[in-house]
């Protein structure tokens, strides 16, 4: 039977997906976030990260091991664990037995003693802006420390937000690093047991950061805007051993930019029927990024998108009461930033190929005042 580790789950709708998500061009990735976000942005989604889905010994796919400061690469693993899981209650027992339930884990066991040393797993699956993530976190063994955290928002091993808890040190802390540097630490003084598992959320609302532990609110709600979107991870330091478990994001998806223009020039056009924005993909296939029609984002285009991509050619097509049109989308220096493909009802019987083109034109312009460089599309 085959398993995907990774769940997606909407209020009425459920995407499984795995490791090929990291693997994927970026307007594919695009294509799978717009699908979370169509029809499901108020109800939210929902990701459950269950390590007891990955193979014992092994690095859990859909992830990146990054470090921060000096030492030794994080060794990340799943390992067993001697305690029942949250997201799979116990069935009854017949027959009474002393053997503990087992689930798998995911596990840092490098121990590097380096001070500077933050190993550190990120989950490549998605980008968060909106989100309250949590997760069940274990302190196991460390002689220079004892820690285990969650690093969010996280841009690169230079820029993030980091929240970790100090069984050595005794405390819960919140701290950002920008450009390699560490801003102000922040957050209270707590007894953090080893060898027991705690419980630790983040919740990020815009600009508003809130943490709790073991359910209890662990320090005042705070402000910051130095990162307003970014990736989800766990967190160590030094030769610290930790267990993460259960991890559970709630998030409202993101919506494309460029699929965001298209769904405005929908409602300012009404007589548009079919409005395709296209870009290469990692390999130069000129593939569909945003468009009226949800089932057609990732496809691969024509030559007609792609000689409109490279040197603005116009292209022009007719059916039956409808017509087409294959142009360009330009930046503000005038140079191709994508292609775009507008269909519209055709209502005169003598329409010509440059009325058409005229009418594609208004839209397009539209467009481009809106969209100043390829960069915007992707926001």
């Amino acid at each position: 039977m085959i398993r995907f580790p990774m769940r997606v789950r909407f209020s009425r709708y459920s995407l499984w997906f795995g490791g090929f998500f990291a693997n994927l061009p970026r307007v594919q990735k695009l294509f799978l976030l717009w699908l979370m976000a169509l029809g499901f942005s108020a109800a939210g989604a929902e990701i459950t990260l269950d390590f007891n889905d990955f193979p014992l010994g092994k690095t859990p796919t859909n992830f990146s091991s990054t470090l921060a400061g000096d030492g030794q690469p994080g060794d990340w693993k799943i390992v067993s664990d001697a305690a029942p899981s949250a997201f799979a209650p116990l069935m009854p027992q017949v027959t009474p037995t002393e053997t503990p339930a087992t689930r798998g884990v995911l596990a840092q066991l490098s121990q590097d003693p380096a001070d500077e040393h933050f190993p550190m797993l990120i989950y490549n699956g998605a980008t968060f802006k909106n989100f309250k993530v949590t997760t069940q976190f274990k302190i196991v063994s460390g002689v220079t420390e004892q820690m285990a955290g969650i690093v969010f928002r996280y841009q690169n091993t230079s820029n993030f937000y980091v929240v970790r808890a100090s069984a050595l040190g005794h405390n819960l802390r919140f701290y950002k690093v920008v450009n390699g540097v560490r801003g102000n630490i922040l957050g209270p003084d707590l007894d953090i047991t080893t060898n027991t598992w705690h419980t630790l959320s983040v919740e990020c609302d815009s600009d508003q950061i809130t943490f709790w532990l073991d359910g209890s609110l662990a320090l005042p709600p705070l402000q910051d805007t130095s990162f307003s979107v970014g990736k989800i991870g766990f967190w160590t330091k030094s030769d610290a051993v930790s267990y993460f478990a259960d991890t559970k994001i709630d998030y409202t998806p993101i919506i494309p930019a460029a699929q965001k223009l298209v769904d405005d020039m929908m409602l300012k056009y009404p007589r548009i029927l079919g409005l395709r924005i296209y870009l290469p993909d990692d390999k130069g296939t000129m593939r569909v990024i945003a468009s009226n029609h949800p089932s057609e984002i990732g496809l691969p285009g024509t030559d007609a998108e792609a000689k409109a991509y490279q040197d603005g050619t116009v292209f022009y097509g007719h059916g039956e009461g409808t017509v087409a049109i294959t142009t360009t989308l330009n930046d503000r220096n005038g140079d191709p930033m994508a292609a775009v493909r507008v269909q519209l009802k055709s209502y005169r019987l003598a329409e010509t190929q440059d009325m058409v083109l005229d009418r594609v034109r208004i839209i397009v312009n539209a467009m481009q005042a809106r969209t100043l460089s390829k960069e915007d599309l992707l926001q």
